[in-house]
């Protein structure tokens, strides 16, 4: 017999986060989060997603064990103001047992259904900058810590509960020797003269701070377009500084400045803190800290997360601009190898972007979608 239990408590919602050290138990390709950082991410009084979000969190329960977890989110915006009737789900993870599976997504859709929203979608956060999907190709490439990790029974049981493909996502890796530098610094320079821009480059983190609201204005901006875009609020973004800011080499944030001193594009990426995560073990302390400190000043791979382009310069060029700095930074400290993140695998506009770099698709992951 299968019973759901709401963890509400402390002492609940740590055995929520930590359900996925048991299900992921030396699998040398789980990514596991640092404990307290999942709690403060859960936590409504905590993370300013849930300024315009709401969430509850479920276990089911097997021969007093627990067998599976998962999210129930509504966004708020994007019901309210794009009229999108959508029922979130994520942080889905469970054992092979589809019964298990079927309680728990019983549980989003009568929730849904109280909600007056029209249909599910999962595995997704509650914002555009959280993790998402399940993997469906991939399995034996380790994680990132923007990503989820997933076994193949949890692709499997969606589709026995009659999910269908909602977005699909594609991961891509390339070896930075086959970017080619001086064609990129050439066109850089093309490009900076034309539109008569400049670099701004860093080497100190207390540098960047004052430029991250002007950042995340643009990065707004440049996503707007997208229908399922929910904007980044203020207190998100002061968030995002306590949270990553600390956490990414100066060197491996790219600005680029118009002649007015006005941001009109910018590159983050970040090392791959996936092997020092695995070490820390969800733990910061005692060691935990020190294994990502090492991996921040030794990275020989680097994870791209986030690139954005005033509209008006885009299909200009000006991410030749980025790639240019970024590799003359990269050569000079010993990078390898990029990660992308996931990326919508209908966005012509991105792989464009990256063709020129001989990548290769290593992962594929998918949201899935059912009528409430």
């Amino acid at each position: 017999m299968i019973t759901l239990k709401e963890m509400i408590t402390k002492k609940e919602m740590k055995q929520f986060v930590m359900f996925p050290f048991s299900i992921y138990k030396n699998n040398p390709y789980w990514v596991p989060p640092i404990i307290a950082e999942e709690l403060e991410t859960l936590n409504k009084d905590k993370n300013p997603a849930f300024e315009n979000a709401e969430a509850r969190y479920f276990v089911a329960i097997k021969n007093n064990k627990i067998v599976g977890r998962i999210a129930t989110i509504i966004n708020w915006y994007e019901v309210k103001e794009q009229q999108i009737k959508k029922m979130r789900f994520g942080w889905y993870d469970v054992i092979d047992d589809i019964e298990v599976s079927r309680v728990l997504i019983q549980k989003v859709e009568e929730i849904g259904k109280k909600n007056d929203l029209t249909y599910m979608e999962g595995p997704v956060g509650f914002s555009n900058l959280d993790k998402v999907g399940v993997l469906i190709e991939g399995f034996n490439h380790i994680g990132t810590m923007v990503t989820w990790y997933s076994l193949p029974h949890y692709k499997v049981h969606l589709e026995n509960l009659s999910f269908t493909k909602e977005k699909e996502y594609l991961e891509n890796s390339f070896q930075l020797e086959k970017v080619n530098a001086p064609y990129y610094k050439r066109v850089s320079n093309l490009i900076k003269h034309r539109f008569k821009l400049r670099s701004l480059n860093f080497t100190k983190t207390r540098d960047i701070l004052p430029f991250v609201t002007e950042m995340f204005d643009l990065f707004n901006k440049s996503y707007a377009k997208l229908s399922s875009y929910v904007p980044i609020s203020d207190n998100q973004i002061e968030y995002f500084k306590k949270k990553y800011i600390s956490f990414i080499n100066p060197e491996f944030i790219k600005f680029v400045m118009d002649e007015n001193n006005k941001l009109v594009a910018f590159g983050i990426m970040m090392p791959s803190f996936s092997e020092a995560l695995q070490k820390a073990n969800g733990k910061l302390f005692p060691f935990g800290f020190y294994h990502l400190l090492k991996a921040k000043n030794n990275a020989k791979t680097v994870t791209s997360y986030l690139i954005g382009v005033d509209p008006a310069y885009q299909n200009k060029g000006i991410t030749a601009i980025i790639f240019s700095d970024f590799t003359t930074s990269f050569n000079a400290i010993g990078v390898k190898n990029v990660i992308r993140t996931p990326e919508l695998e209908d966005n012509t506009a991105i792989h464009q972007l990256w063709k020129n770099f001989d990548p290769k698709t290593h992962k594929k992951r998918r949201t899935y979608r059912k009528n409430i």
